[in-house]
């Protein structure tokens, strides 16, 4: 594929880079550099207004596909090389990490592909204009890699014929500041592993039905929560019920899109600041030098990988699909190991940085704050190379261990022996 950028994409990026400079203004200015992994509790109210700002300037679903109605919900549609643009000068700004990318990036492509005209037509406005936010329901304790043993259900209600969701979800990044959860729950009693679940929208504001529990990590932080659920009303069933596997997993390939690019570039900024501690403590090390490099490198071609695959044309995923289908049929085209791949690299690479990062500070990476035992979350006082190392710990855990990432290579692509059970 010829990924080079065109005229058009230029003028874009002048554009870009000339709103975000008028627009990352007072508040918002502070704001620069605020959230992202491991930093989600950073002015949370703030990025919720900048939010808003985005979707009035139509910055919001310029990826979304949805055949021929342009800009219909609020957003400019960019191409493939313009929303790459967009992610670039985006980073290069240090705007606010988003809050909406659940909501965009995840629920807003599902609904396009699942969803019905009115469900389109009631949640994509909403997310277009950053004024809901979405969180996603998934993990269970006991039931993280292997979703399909999934134990939440959604019982009609005698009365009302509502289905009422009950059971608990953990690792629920930002279901404190969420307005509405998407939640895989079973909705016929007895059925087993990946049938009989329904994909269900969830209001998050229902006292006494939903009750969110921050998880404190080693790094003070807690932007991974629990979320309870006691007979919540599900407002809407996406796919039908019974139909949850089909779309979940056409939600879970949505995941290595451009936004895999965006968190690139982050990693880029990352790089840099471990650069700049090794030749601030004068760049003897020639081990660490070459640690280095090979970060720099490997960083290039996770790019290029991701710039093939998303260059990839990719089928357009429907309810057809057969429930056994991994998600990885929708990302990078024919290649279904591209997502499963494309998380190996990153996880394994920014851990490894997180490492490199205190290996390049020496003993003085290892001077704790002091009173660890604090009650309070994020007054742990770590600085940026700590709270890199403690957090990307976690990085080859979530959204899909290295484990479960070799096994779809291994069974789905490979055709080798599927794991005993």
């Amino acid at each position: 594929m010829d990924f080079s950028f065109g005229e058009e994409d230029e003028e874009l990026r002048g554009r870009a880079r000339s709103w975000l400079a008028e627009h990352l203004v007072g508040p918002y200015a502070q704001a620069v550099g605020l959230g992202g992994p491991g930093s989600e509790h950073e002015g949370v109210e703030v990025r919720r207004a900048w939010e808003r700002e985005l979707g009035r300037g139509g910055w919001i679903g310029q990826g979304w596909e949805t055949e021929g109605t342009g800009d219909g919900y609020g957003n400019r549609r960019l191409s493939l090389t313009g929303q790459v643009v967009w992610a670039e000068e985006y980073a290069a700004a240090r705007a606010p990490a988003r809050v909406g990318h659940i909501g965009e990036n995840l629920l807003a492509p599902t609904l396009i592909a699942y969803g019905s005209p009115e469900q389109r037509a009631r949640f994509l406005p909403a997310i277009a204009r950053g004024e809901e936010l979405w969180c996603q329901g998934y993990s269970e304790p006991g039931a993280g890699s292997d979703l399909a043993g999934i134990r939440t259900t959604a019982v009609a209600d005698r009365a009302d014929g509502l289905l009422r969701v009950t059971g608990q979800k953990i690792w629920t990044s930002l279901a404190r500041d969420a307005d509405w959860c998407f939640v895989l729950a079973r909705t016929e009693p007895g059925a087993k592993r990946h049938r009989g679940l329904s994909f269900l929208l969830v209001r998050m504001d229902q006292p006494g039905k939903v009750e969110v529990r921050p998880i404190r990590q080693m790094s003070g932080t807690s932007e991974f929560n629990e979320v309870f659920f006691d007979g919540a009303v599900a407002a809407e069933v996406v796919g039908g019920e019974g139909n949850g596997w089909t779309v979940a997993m056409g939600l879970l390939a949505l995941e290595r899109g451009v936004s895999t690019l965006v968190q690139q570039i982050g990693f880029a900024a990352e790089l840099e600041r471990v650069v700049a501690s090794y030749v601030g403590a004068g760049a003897g090390d020639p081990v660490l030098r070459e640690r280095l490099v090979r970060q720099w490198a490997e960083l290039r071609t996770m790019r290029w990988n991701a710039l093939r695959t998303l260059g990839s044309p990719a089928p357009p995923p429907g309810p057809s699909a057969h429930p056994s289908a991994h998600p990885s049929g929708n990302a990078g085209g024919g290649d279904q190991g591209a997502p499963s791949v494309a998380k190996l690299l990153w996880g394994g690479w920014h851990r490894r940085l997180g490492e490199l990062a205190v290996a390049v500070r020496g003993a003085a990476a290892t001077a704790g704050p002091g009173d660890w035992a604090r009650d309070t979350p994020y007054e742990l006082g770590l600085d940026e190379e700590q709270r890199l190392f403690l957090f990307t710990r976690a990085d080859t855990i979530y959204g899909g261990s290295d484990e479960i990432q070799r096994n779809i290579i291994a069974e789905r692509v490979l055709g080798l022996p599927k794991e005993s059970r």
